[in-house]
């Protein structure tokens, strides 16, 4: 089953958030491409490319590969083996690269390494479903959402990860950019733990 052989993929994205994902992007892919902002290894991707193939659509997955915040030596998701030390940084692109090949039945994801403020600046693809998953700093959040939520056509979907309303449990920046879309013309049309998707109510 597709659904088993992406959850056993190395990654941060639970099943049960996957598979609303997969959900999502079968709904939503029909008024346009599917763009994900933070792939990390692409497991997110390939849950939303199982999803999106059902309306012949693409995913195009954003990253720089340096890894997130957390993802830099000495921090709580230091992974080693996402270290390359002829570069002295962390790199994801082998990881993404070693998991779309365990996927070739999944072949309508793009993936697009660079700075997602600097793509939008040239992106012009009506965006049926827009995935925020990437730097939970406060400013890269309100970037991800300011640079790109405009390019959702009216009726597509805002999905943001990590939300979390008591901030014992996480991070807020992924939380104010949720309260922010619903002030500015979204609402939610679906929650799956810490995962929503919010409907374009404007054009």
């Amino acid at each position: 089953m597709i659904i088993n052989k992406i959850d056993a993929l190395k990654g941060f994205m639970p099943q049960h958030e996957g598979i609303a994902l997969q959900k999502w992007s079968a709904i939503f892919s029909k008024h346009g491409s599917v763009v994900e902002i933070g792939t990390y290894g692409g497991k997110s991707s390939l849950y939303l490319a199982s999803g999106a193939k059902k309306n012949d659509q693409i995913v195009f997955t954003i990253d720089h590969h340096y890894g997130s915040e957390e993802h830099q030596i000495d921090q709580e998701y230091f992974d080693e083996s996402n270290y390359d030390k002829s570069l002295g940084r962390v790199n994801t692109v082998p990881l993404l690269q070693k998991n779309l090949s365990k996927l070739k039945e999944i072949n309508n994801v793009i993936p697009l390494i660079g700075d997602a403020n600097l793509v939008s600046r040239f992106w012009q693809m009506k965006i049926g479903l827009l995935f925020i998953d990437g730097s939970h700093t406060k400013k890269s959040a309100e970037n991800d959402f300011n640079n790109w939520q405009e390019k959702i056509v009216y009726g597509g979907a805002l999905v943001i990860h990590d939300i979390y309303e008591n901030p014992e449990e996480g991070g807020q920046a992924p939380y104010e950019i949720f309260r922010l879309a619903l002030k500015s013309g979204y609402e939610l049309f679906d929650r799956e733990d810490t995962i929503v998707c919010l409907k374009k109510l404007v054009g």
